[in-house]
């Protein structure tokens, strides 16, 4: 029961911090440096993966009617529009694909809160940096995004490959770079999730090979189904908040973790 817990508290951090800009996984790791899972360390790493399925399926929900090119209530046109943004997140997907699939086994060494830190305190800069900057917003609807940008909004993605970087922080900031508005940016970001996590989860799972135990089921399946619900409530909040705000609060918490999660753990190897 307690580790049941434990995977609800997991799947409340992740559905939270998957798509506000301050990395889910950085926030994961954190927690359970602190309270740790009674679980192999190989079903941790699982886990942290996986549960990230439920936060996407609710991206899924939310904009059916966007990314379906099915529908029949959908014009000719709207229908092409459909097919055209799932032709610019296959090809945003392609960075992240490659530097996945080779930098896999070196990548588990930097989950670890010194790696989680230094990424916060980095991307928190940046974040202010780029919200002083003025730019001219070139992408005000997701139509306007082009292959080239989409590509390039890729290879930021690819770095969230680093623990506490944060995926949708990547490519929000790569795409805010480029000329797109908030609104844009976040959701691009919120597509680019469904490929990613999926092909990531698949790795993942297979890695790990298909024998779980009955406990180990009901933790992926929880923690998933926690994260889903608590996901649907946090896009929809954070696309009502941009519509009035900018993202440098998500950069000032950013850097305030950061050092706070530096002091700790400078004070604990004294």
């Amino acid at each position: 029961m307690l580790e049941i817990i434990k995977a609800m508290i997991l799947g409340i951090i992740q559905g939270i911090t998957e798509w506000l800009p301050i990395s889910s996984t950085g926030h994961m790791i954190l927690f359970d440096e602190f309270v740790p899972m009674n679980v192999t360390g190989k079903f941790k790493e699982l886990f942290l993966v996986v549960v990230q399925l439920g936060s996407i399926m609710a991206v899924v929900i939310l904009f059916w009617s966007k990314l379906n090119p099915f529908l029949r209530s959908k014009s000719k046109q709207e229908k092409i529009d459909t097919y055209s943004l799932w032709f610019k997140v296959a090809v945003s997907s392609i960075p992240a694909i490659v530097a996945g699939l080779f930098l896999d086994k070196y990548i588990d060494r930097l989950y670890n809160p010194i790696t989680v830190a230094v990424s916060l305190i980095i991307y928190g800069v940046l974040f202010i940096i780029i919200e002083n900057m003025k730019k001219t917003e070139r992408a005000t609807n997701i139509s306007d995004l082009s292959y080239k940008m989409a590509f390039i909004i890729g290879l930021f993605q690819a770095l969230a490959l680093i623990p506490g970087t944060s995926r949708s922080g990547s490519t929000i900031i790569g795409a805010l770079l480029l000329g797109a508005s908030r609104s844009v940016a976040s959701e691009f970001t919120f597509f680019l999730a469904i490929p990613i996590m999926f092909g990531a989860s698949i790795l993942k799972v297979l890695k790990y090979g298909l024998v779980f135990s009955s406990l180990e089921v009901l933790i992926l399946l929880v923690g998933s189904l926690v994260a889903f619900i608590v996901s649907v409530f946090v896009i929809q909040f954070l696309m009502r908040f941009i519509k009035k705000h900018d993202f440098k609060i998500f950069g000032y918490y950013r850097i305030v973790l950061g050092i706070l999660i530096l002091i700790y753990f400078s004070c604990l190897a004294r």
